[in-house]
């Protein structure tokens, strides 16, 4: 059932006629995948999912809890920085879905078209440090500091640019000792007590709590990714895992780890 994904092209549509999906919902039912109607048939098949590292936590829950409900389907994740896994996809890696941190990894994917794209969820962002806050970091002036190493995710990758662009809008020039692979080694490096902070997601800091405090990026100041699921193909098992992820169950774990509405 692991599809590759392909350069079909097609118009780009929602990924669901509803937002009432159940676990248990088939895209051959009678009834749109994303319905509020229960089928008599589980969901069978394995479906390939490339996510954003950001969205870890919460797809590894939301893969489980639609295992347990769909004993015959199987999903495959594997996590990373976002354009480094659409540069996978369009060198022939198996995907049936990708899940990304904002929109530009998207054009990453060269020649190979999704099916269908829809926004899951968004983010912005905030400074991650240790919770005893070494640094005394209240804002974002204080990262400029020549006593207060900060870690950023790499320039190419969608945490990267996005904080380069939220210090350049504030005109801090960060004391930047370290720039990571993505967003999950970023924030590592302030867990490890190896910086003083970090820009990172919002998601990020409510994932960690208890190992990193949190302050705050003003809203004049910050910037807020969409992350997109594209479809690749039409496999029933990707579709209905598709219509989970954007229905109310998907909806309701995103929010709950900190991410914001769609």
């Amino acid at each position: 059932m692991k599809r590759r994904a392909t350069g079909l092209v097609a118009g780009l549509a929602l990924l669901l006629a509803g937002c009432g999906a159940t676990p248990t919902d088939t895209a051959s039912s009678g009834s749109p995948a994303g319905s509020s109607s229960t089928t008599s048939s589980a969901v069978t098949g394995e479906v390939t999912v490339l996510a954003a590292a950001s969205l870890t936590k919460t797809l590894t829950a939301l893969a489980e809890s639609f295992e347990e409900a769909n004993p015959g389907a199987t999903i495959r994740l594997s996590f990373g920085s976002s354009t480094t896994l659409a540069q996978q996809i369009a060198q022939g890696a198996e995907a049936d879905l990708f899940a990304s941190a904002g929109t530009t990894a998207l054009e990453q994917l060269g020649d190979v078209k999704p099916t269908d794209t829809a926004t899951i969820a968004k983010n912005t962002l905030e400074i991650a440090t240790p919770t005893d806050n070494p640094g005394k970091v209240t804002g974002l002036a204080d990262l400029a500091r020549a006593d207060v190493d900060v870690v950023l995710c790499a320039e190419s990758v969608p945490c990267g640019t996005a904080a380069d662009q939220v210090l350049t809008k504030a005109g801090v020039a960060a004391h930047v000792v370290s720039r990571e692979v993505d967003v999950s080694a970023t924030l590592a490096k302030v867990t490890l007590g190896e910086a003083d902070a970090a820009v990172v997601y919002h998601s990020d800091v409510v994932s960690a709590r208890g190992k990193v405090a949190g302050v705050e990026i003003p809203a004049e100041q910050n910037t807020t990714l969409a992350y997109p699921l594209a479809r690749f193909g039409d496999d029933a098992a990707a579709r209905a895992f598709a219509a989970f992820l954007a229905g109310p169950d998907g909806l309701k774990a995103l929010q709950d780890a900190g991410f914001l509405s769609p």
